[in-house]
């Protein structure tokens, strides 16, 4: 494949995870609002927040050094998305595993399109933009890892309270 090939592919993967980025927070925003019963994912959520928007100016930074910028339209797209996939499962019961089963997903979505990244850039040289993707990868499999470790915790304490006839959604 060609040099300039590579680089085109390499600046959609960038704007797709820069739109991404901004998905992950139009999910995890509304659903740390709607958080009542469980402070632990609450916190985790609101630190994974903070994470995501350091990502996001890192991809934005790589794609300056590119001389390029992230896609507007891609970004509103995948926002509205997210924030209508967040909005379907608060009308659920058990919401808060909902959202715990789709939140382990996106962050493994998230995961793999950082390691396909990273191949691109290793393939097309952009060594400059490694650090940032590794980083921003890092961040990713430390949320899925505690997404996967508490995952039994949130579905036993979901039991508990909706066995006291408390409301356990959120």
């Amino acid at each position: 494949m060609a040099d300039n090939e590579i680089r085109d592919v390499f600046i959609v993967g960038l704007r797709n995870a820069h739109a991404m980025e901004n998905q992950a927070l139009s999910i995890m925003k509304p659903q740390l609002s709607r958080i009542e019963n469980y402070p632990e994912v609450a916190a985790k959520l609101e630190q994974h927040i903070r994470e995501t928007e350091g990502q996001i100016t890192r991809l934005e930074e790589v794609l300056d050094g590119l001389d390029e910028d992230h896609s507007t339209l891609k970004d509103m797209a995948l926002s509205f998305t997210g924030t209508m996939a967040a909005m379907g499962h608060t009308m659920a019961g058990d919401e808060i595993l909902k959202n715990s089963l789709a939140n382990f997903a996106f962050e493994n979505f998230e995961i793999a399109a950082y390691k396909s990244l990273l191949t691109v850039a290793d393939a097309g040289g952009f060594a400059a933009a490694t650090t940032a993707l590794q980083s921003n990868l890092a961040e990713e499999q430390a949320m899925a890892k505690w997404l996967d470790t508490n995952l039994a915790a949130v579905t036993q304490k979901f039991l508990l309270l909706r066995e006291g006839g408390a409301t356990a959604k959120v």
